[in-house]
């Protein structure tokens, strides 16, 4: 039963939930990239523009496989949060060991098959050789971390569920900390080159997924396990069916993100330069927008796990007013200081002239994508992942279709023009598909 609450209090109290989930939930996003921009930043101080260059396709391979597993903590986040709501702790820590089960074997697939696998991402890079070599060195070493990231994935996952978003900041922190000093370490004294920075990374992988593991088993996570309760059929379908639409969906996603990306490299050097900074834009924006995906994500599914529904409602409200107002800000930081902010990022003056002609476009993204981060955040959260497949399968196909008639017109136009309909699209489906019985609803 739900209890009744003056309304101002009521809205007072959603927004601090919100906020307490989604701060930490930003700096945990902030802080991820900056393991691949260390590892940049050693191999440059080393002095060799090829180390360079093969720790970034490097990098890059990792991406590729790391984003198509994102699943993994998207499959684990809603389900246990209404599981959390509904007081069912078993089932809230069977879900977490089912993630890792699968985790663990996804990652030590990849050790397996590491050569096959490093040809594959190699051919769709398509480095020269002298980076492919080193490349592959990098590679054949951080690959042995696969396990626990797919690992972390699972319990930042299950402790977003939770409504534990501090756990995940702190690891991520460390992991970063960790890296630059064990990388720093052995490339600068012990003079290891390429090995050295990716043992740095594999090192601060698995020190961060034992130090999750460490914090589960202090939160009881192996309590009301059972390996029946585990292999439940029907609640293995379930976890399948969700890891299945949400894989589906990443991979429309990366195909308009690669479209995109390889439709900036055939027009000119030039272009692709100015495409990457515009998008390093909508990518500061994203940082935060998630944060409230994941608070939305841990709040919704536990307000449908413990069946109120009153209050999803009000918090879905909530979310997507804080929503607006972070898309109004970030669109008026960048009409008054877009230009300044590419000069950070840039001091090519080519660039960041080409850049002022499309910033209308980084001024339109927030405002025309933010109900999508929201409207995912809550799908997660009530495991409604076939109506995000269907939106996103919609979206991408609205992107080709804009793009197919705007940029032989339009160039450039043409394409940014593609991707802001893709972004606003997939919100306006999901909010149109909110109103359906079921899903901000009980089914009468």
């Amino acid at each position: 039963m739900e209890t009744s609450k003056p309304s101002s209090d009521k809205s007072r109290e959603l927004l601090r939930s919100i906020l307490a989930l989604s701060l930490p939930s930003i700096v945990t996003n902030i802080a991820v990239p900056v393991l691949s921009i260390t590892d940049t930043a050693i191999a440059g101080h080393i002095g060799n523009a090829l180390i360079i260059a093969a720790v970034a396709v490097g990098g890059t391979m990792f991406n590729l496989i790391y984003w198509l597993c994102g699943f993994l903590r998207m499959g684990s986040s809603g389900p246990a949060a209404q599981a959390y709501g509904a007081g069912q702790t078993g089932e809230c820590n069977q879900i977490l060991c089912r993630g890792l089960l699968l985790a663990v074997g996804l990652g030590t697939g990849m050790i397996a098959l590491q050569s096959p696998l490093a040809r594959l991402l190699l051919r769709l890079i398509d480095a020269d050789a002298s980076t492919t070599s080193i490349a592959l060195r990098y590679f054949s070493i951080c690959v042995w971390g696969a396990p626990a990231v797919l690992a972390n994935y699972c319990f930042s996952g299950w402790f977003l569920g939770r409504q534990n978003t501090r756990v995940t900041m702190w690891v991520s922190l460390f992991m970063v900390v960790f890296n630059i000093a064990v990388s720093l370490t052995l490339v600068g004294v012990f003079s290891m080159g390429v090995e050295g920075i990716a043992t740095g990374t594999l090192s601060a992988q698995w020190a961060s997924c034992l130090i999750f593991l460490m914090t589960a088993l202090r939160e009881r996570s192996l309590e009301g396990v059972t390996r029946r309760g585990v292999f439940n059929l029907s609640a293995l379908l379930r976890f399948f069916r969700i890891n299945t639409d949400i894989f589906l969906r990443t991979v429309c996603l990366v195909t308009v993100t690669l479209w995109f990306t390889r439709t900036g490299a055939r027009q000119s050097e030039l272009m692709l330069a100015v495409n990457a900074v515009l998008m390093q834009l909508f990518t500061l924006f994203s940082f935060f927008m998630d944060g409230f995906a994941y608070a939305a994500e841990a709040l919704c599914g536990m307000l449908a796990g413990a069946g109120q529904y009153g209050t999803l409602r009000l918090m879905v409200r909530r979310l997507l007013g804080v929503g607006v107002v972070f898309a109004l800000v970030f669109s008026v930081i960048y009409l008054l200081c877009g230009t300044e902010i590419i000069g950070l990022m840039s001091s090519d003056g080519r660039v960041v002239e080409g850049a002022g002609e499309y910033m209308g476009w980084a001024v339109t993204v927030p405002c025309a994508g933010f109900m999508a981060f929201i409207w995912d955040g809550v799908y997660v959260g009530l495991t409604r992942t076939r109506e995000m497949l269907l939106s996103m399968g919609v979206a991408t196909a609205v992107f080709f279709a804009v793009y197919a008639v705007a940029f032989p017109r339009m160039g450039n136009h043409g394409l940014w023009l593609a991707f802001v309909c893709y972004l606003f699209v997939r919100g306006l489906l999901l909010g149109l598909m909110s109103r359906r019985p079921g899903i901000l609803s009980r089914i009468s």
